[in-house]
């Protein structure tokens, strides 16, 4: 017998599996025909075998047939203490079955006679209420045994239902929070380059601010080709990070160099979309725009142990002693926020001073291509 899913996870407990009845019932059949024919015959009786071992294997038929009978009286009237013709229903259910039993035993026993030589089985009418007052006590065992793993294979399925739901509202979940994260992102990142274009403008460094306004419009079309997966290559991630550079390069006029070092062969690797860019953002907010020379981002990639390793390092002010974890900006706090989501614990983000006058972000994620 077996229990189902439906196309929603949910539990449905409406069909029966064929296979598992006939085999469980044939298995039953084949040992009981298999012991007794050995058993008498060690005996030194002198049956019909080949008769005898057909009869008493192809006596459970009646149980085979019956059994998804069983299981549909065990779902529609479960048995409780209180309802009282629950109880009867399947008591009913029961004698009948045993009725059944016994008049199918009955009838092969008297046409194929395999109790002979020795003797010859009785009449239909005298052997069937025999067999039948005789099975009563078989059938109600055989019935509640039906019901027994019936219920448990249903609790089964049902908490494996429940598991399915839950998981798949989980992920529905995490997905929610991920677009309204990657919404929140992407005008926090417009509104600064658009305040950074103002500025060049007040300046009245206008060639920067329309180089700025190409770039930009070249970056916004890229997202708005995307697919806002989840996961995106890590390619694809660069080419976001490059125009975002370009961009900061014209808003800081000479004073910004960057330098991307990711090799060809990791950049199928499937990373969190929008990861490289708010760390780039930390780098020149909090590095090199601080400083009055300028200085350089220089992003690295590389594999080992299974695991992508990213890095964002600028040369700007080393960390204050106490500063050790990223706690400002939107874009890395989201950034957490999201990897958590993505990856449960399965990741690690560190800030650290790096070399003499250097800050590293360091991120190291699941390897994945796919």
């Amino acid at each position: 017998m077996a229990t189902t899913l439906n196309g929603g996870g949910s539990y449905s407990g409406r069909s029966h599996n064929w296979f598992w009845i006939a085999g469980l019932w044939a298995g039953l059949g084949i040992l009981e025909g298999t012991q007794n024919v050995f058993a008498m015959r060690y005996e030194g009786m002198h049956h019909e075998w080949l008769k005898l071992f057909f009869c008493l294997a192809f006596a459970w038929l009646p149980w085979a047939l019956t059994t998804p009978l069983v299981i549909h009286l065990g779902r529609q009237y479960p048995l409780v203490w209180k309802p009282v013709p629950a109880w009867l229903i399947h008591l009913g259910a029961i004698i009948a079955i045993d009725l059944v039993v016994s008049a199918w035993g009955t009838a092969l026993q008297v046409i194929f006679q395999p109790w002979m030589p020795d003797f010859e089985t009785a009449p239909f009418l005298v052997t069937w209420p025999l067999k039948f007052s005789g099975g009563l006590v078989p059938a109600f065992i055989l019935y509640g045994a039906i019901l027994a793993v019936m219920y448990v294979l249903d609790s089964r399925a049902r908490a494996a239902a429940q598991q399915t739901d839950t998981a798949r509202l989980n992920e529905q979940l995490s997905h929610a929070q991920l677009n309204a994260l990657q919404r929140q992102i992407e005008p926090h990142f417009i509104f600064n380059t658009l305040n950074s274009i103002s500025g060049l403008v007040r300046e009245n460094r206008n060639d920067a601010a329309v180089s700025m306004i190409v770039s930009l419009s070249d970056f916004l079309r890229r997202v708005a080709g995307s697919t806002h997966e989840a996961r995106v290559p890590l390619a694809q991630e660069v080419e976001f990070l490059e125009r975002y550079l370009q961009i900061q390069e014209a808003r800081f006029a000479g004073r910004l160099a960057w330098n991307l070092q990711v090799p060809a062969e990791l950049r199928e690797a499937r990373i969190p979309s929008f990861v490289l860019q708010p760390l780039a953002e930390n780098a020149i907010k909090h590095g090199i725009a601080r400083r009055a020379q300028g200085g350089e981002v220089r992003v690295a990639a590389s594999r080992s142990d299974g695991m992508l390793h990213l890095t964002v390092y600028n040369d700007g002010p080393l960390l204050d002693r106490d500063e050790c974890a990223i706690k400002d900006g939107i874009g890395l706090s989201n950034l957490r926020t999201r990897l958590k989501l993505l990856y449960g614990g399965d990741f690690e983000l560190r800030l650290e001073n790096y070399g003499i006058t250097g800050v590293q972000v360091s991120l190291a994620l699941p390897y994945r291509e796919v």
